[in-house]
């Protein structure tokens, strides 16, 4: 298992930390790698995912049966799909409930999909337990801590230990204020015309976005690695005498 057959999903318990941001960036991630990928905005405001991606996003709720299942059935189906998960704070508490109770996780894996849950670290205690509960929570799913250096120091990081060493975090580097007026309307694809023929981006501004996104691309290749090895670890330890 990859990021080709997977469910990534951006969460944390705390508005805006960047996490609609990131989860677009990790849907263009997948299109810019030449990957089938499908994305849910399980979200509710403004310039939520289905605004900036709507043609590879699907708008999703929790608030009923009917959206559990429709939303669950998807990211468990075995459709050699990247799927990507962005979770607004006000459907986390029940999504990750709901998921717990499924046993969501272990179902994917026996699909052979690989689930990894990139957490938007902050240093307040509600997303500090938030994150304890996760790792006690879906301990065969990959937990990344993810440190938005918009928001400052990382000092608090120690909070969010990794699962075991060598297991990756990832830093979401900060994109200068000039250059952010050119991504933060939307619809804007990272993949797209937008960028790839620099539309009404001067060439600077579209060589220092590239040069960004080479950056944070480099983390998302470390994930997908680490989802690699953890399977293949789980499959040498099931395989044992």
């Amino acid at each position: 298992m990859s990021f080709l057959n997977s469910v990534t999903i951006v969460a944390s318990p705390r508005p805006r930390v960047g996490k609609t941001l990131l989860a677009r960036l990790l849907t263009d991630f997948q299109r810019h790698e030449n990957r089938a990928v499908s994305a849910f905005d399980v979200n509710s405001g403004e310039r939520t995912l289905s605004q900036f991606l709507p043609e590879q996003t699907i708008a999703a709720n929790i608030r009923d049966v009917n959206g559990q299942m429709a939303l669950f059935d998807r990211l468990v189906a075995g459709d050699g799909t990247a799927k990507i998960v962005d979770l607004g704070y006000d459907s986390y508490d029940s999504f990750v409930a709901l998921a717990h109770q499924i046993d969501f996780v272990e179902e994917a894996r026996r699909r052979s999909i690989a689930v990894a849950m990139l957490f938007m670290v902050t240093p307040d205690q509600t997303s500090v337990a938030a994150y304890r509960s996760l790792r006690h929570r879906f301990t065969q799913a990959l937990l990344v801590p993810v440190h938005n250096e918009i928001l400052g120091s990382s000092q608090h990081r120690d909070k969010y230990p990794v699962a075991a060493v060598g297991a990756p975090s990832v830093r979401l580097p900060v994109l200068a204020p000039g250059l952010r007026k050119y991504i933060d309307n939307p619809p804007f694809s990272f993949a797209g015309p937008d960028m790839g023929n620099a539309v009404d981006i001067p060439v600077d501004a579209h060589i220092e976005l590239q040069r960004w996104l080479r950056r944070i691309y480099l983390e998302f290749r470390e994930v997908g690695l680490r989802l690699l090895l953890a399977d293949l670890q789980t499959s040498m330890r099931g395989s044992g005498p």
